[in-house]
């Protein structure tokens, strides 16, 4: 099992699986996506992102979002290893502190992130966590996080590496579904008409 970015032919697997989780999907930009792969089979396992905030009056924001495991991979350490992977790629980009707007405070608290009064959000995230209450996430709160404080603990990596053998071979194979084409559907320029 590995996190890697996404790629772009990823887009339309992204967006049915944001839609059927109801996760946000504000702005959506594969490229600021991760994605959680088997190597065996390889098989997706989950992804999330990280959103830069470029505000006029102030300095970049990064925020943690859209993160989902599709179900035969929950209680496995994807998620955590998604969200080390988003917090690695912050700290890299320079971000002392990234913030999320969730109502799974529990989960994140066990790597460090804490909830913080939504007073103390950059007002930029103060009116996202006002669309994410009116939208998706209803108990979203504010937490956040110093990067050099992230701990992954030592049973979901051991989670991770140890994720379940036997799962159906994935079709490695590109399709037009990965590039949104619907073949029931679609014309082609070139049509033999066979």
């Amino acid at each position: 099992m590995y996190v890697r970015d996404a790629k772009n032919r990823e887009e339309v697997w992204l967006l049915d699986h944001i839609e059927s989780m109801g996760l946000d999907e504000t702005a959506f930009r594969s490229r600021d996506y991760v994605v959680a792969v088997d190597e065996e089979s390889g098989e997706k396992a989950g992804f999330g992102r990280i959103r830069v905030h470029k505000p006029d009056e102030s300095e970049d924001v990064c925020e943690l979002t859209s993160i989902g495991v599709l179900e035969d991979w929950r209680g496995q350490g994807v998620g955590a290893h998604v969200v080390e992977r988003l917090v690695e790629y912050a700290s890299d980009e320079g971000f002392d502190t990234v913030y999320t707007l969730t109502g799974e405070g529990g989960y994140l608290a066990q790597f460090g992130f804490q909830r913080i009064d939504e007073s103390d959000l950059p007002s930029v995230l103060q009116d996202r966590l006002a669309a994410k209450r009116d939208g998706v996430d209803p108990d979203a709160v504010a937490l956040s996080i110093d990067v050099a404080e992230f701990r992954l603990p030592d049973r979901l990596r051991d989670a991770f590496k140890n994720a379940p053998d036997g799962r159906d071979d994935a079709d490695d194979e590109e399709s037009p579904e990965d590039f949104g084409i619907d073949p029931e559907s679609a014309t082609y320029k070139y049509d033999t008409g066979r």
